[in-house]
């Protein structure tokens, strides 16, 4: 194989010594590139056809078996389509969005996310009659019927409750946002809670800007993200950094509280062979909660949807790259260094999350506290971690136009 650059191909034609310059061979340094690049393929291909054969023989239907061939074939695309090759964890919202749904159902890890926050805001909104919570994936908008039930019951009445909902624009024109903002404020006004709903539309959360939110500064408020800030950690030198950005004006809406629940996890290293070692142990204790569970029929769905995020941290790099996984200690060095203060998750949120696992059969789900953190996991291998912090305020913030 032989490369040329396109000065070369594009060269003149009006003298001897262009014609001369234009047939001389690459530089040594690059044919011995070329042949580099084509021998490590050889070797890779050849190692992926093993693992492969080596596949034939166990039972992929579950266990350490299903496991392997979701990471063999994110190493097939990582191979044969290119490293960062398109966003392999793709799909329509739509379809991510039913996907997320079913992985909510099957498995405690979303409710816990969800009941943990709420019982965090409820807590913060304490004594506050105009409160208003920013919600970085709204999804179906499942986690908020929980908050509304509980507001409602809240010794003096409940506040009024303004929900500005972000998420994907919806590829067939319906306004699906509005669609979950209305059922929302059905729900509300059967409970008679005063509800206000508002759709961000937004391919990625850092293209939202604070003034989309509309956030008025006597409203006490609550920023919420479930699995969402790691999608920010990518790394571009035309622009500032993502997660740096909307840190810095989640800050300047001072907000009453912000949770935060991500994957502990450590799937955000330089290094490809330590980050699909770190995956292939968290997938699998992920997958062995998710097969302890009771069987049901959208099991599939859920795995697909842990597929996806497997497909991404193992096949795609660069910007393609987006679930950057980090663990709680990283985390707390971020959000502390970018002007937060940790805030406790008390007993109740505690007593929330362990209630949550007794609807479920398995055995195994943990609930540990952790410096005011809690996190769920599988047996000994915690799996996600909720946290909540506050704005350090400093005088000098000024609040978005």
């Amino acid at each position: 194989m032989v490369l040329y650059d396109s000065a070369t191909l594009g060269g003149s034609c009006s003298g001897s010594s262009s014609s001369s310059s234009s047939s001389k061979p690459p530089p040594l340094q690059q044919r011995q590139q070329t042949q580099q690049d084509i021998d490590d393929f050889s070797l890779a291909t050849s190692c992926l056809e093993d693992m492969q054969g080596l596949l034939t023989r166990v039972n992929t239907v579950c266990g350490i078996g299903k496991v392997a061939g979701h990471f063999i074939d994110a190493l097939s695309r990582r191979i044969f389509q290119g490293i960062g090759g398109g966003s392999i964890n793709g799909g329509s919202a739509y379809e991510n969005e039913i996907l997320y749904h079913h992985f909510y159902e099957a498995c405690p890890y979303l409710k816990f996310a969800h009941f943990t926050a709420n019982q965090a805001i409820l807590e913060a909104f304490d004594g506050h009659d105009c409160v208003h919570v920013v919600d970085f994936n709204l999804m179906h908008g499942l986690q908020w019927p929980a908050l509304i039930q509980a507001l409602a019951l809240r010794p003096g009445g409940p506040p009024l409750l303004r929900l500005t909902g972000i998420g994907p624009p919806s590829p067939d024109g319906r306004d699906s946002l509005r669609e979950i903002g209305l059922r929302l404020a059905e729900l509300a006004r059967s409970v008679n809670v005063r509800f206000a709903f508002r759709g961000v539309a937004a391919s990625r959360l850092e293209d939202v800007k604070p003034w989309m939110l509309q956030v008025n500064p006597k409203e006490s408020v609550a920023v919420n993200s479930i699995m969402q800030l790691h999608r920010l950690l990518g790394s571009d030198l035309n622009r500032n950094s993502p997660i740096e950005t909307v840190l810095s004006w989640i800050r300047s809406l001072n907000p009453k509280i912000m949770t935060v629940v991500e994957q502990e996890a450590n799937h955000n290293q330089p290094g490809f062979l330590d980050r699909f070692t770190e995956a292939l142990h968290y997938y699998s204790t992920m997958f062995d909660s998710l097969e302890a569970c009771t069987v049901q029929p959208n099991k599939a769905l859920a795995e697909i949807y842990i597929q996806r995020e497997i497909a991404n941290v193992v096949s795609c790099e660069g910007s393609a790259r987006v679930e950057r996984h980090e663990p709680l200690s990283k985390w707390r060095t971020r959000l502390s260094g970018a002007g937060f203060r940790p805030l406790h998750l008390g007993s109740n949120a505690y007593k929330q999350a362990s209630m949550l696992l007794t609807l479920f059969s398995a055995e195994g789900y943990s609930v540990e506290e952790n410096d005011g953190c809690l996190t769920l996991g599988w047996h000994s291998r915690p799996l996600i971690a909720a946290s909540a912090w506050q704005a350090v305020s400093d005088g000098t913030a000024d609040f978005p136009a």
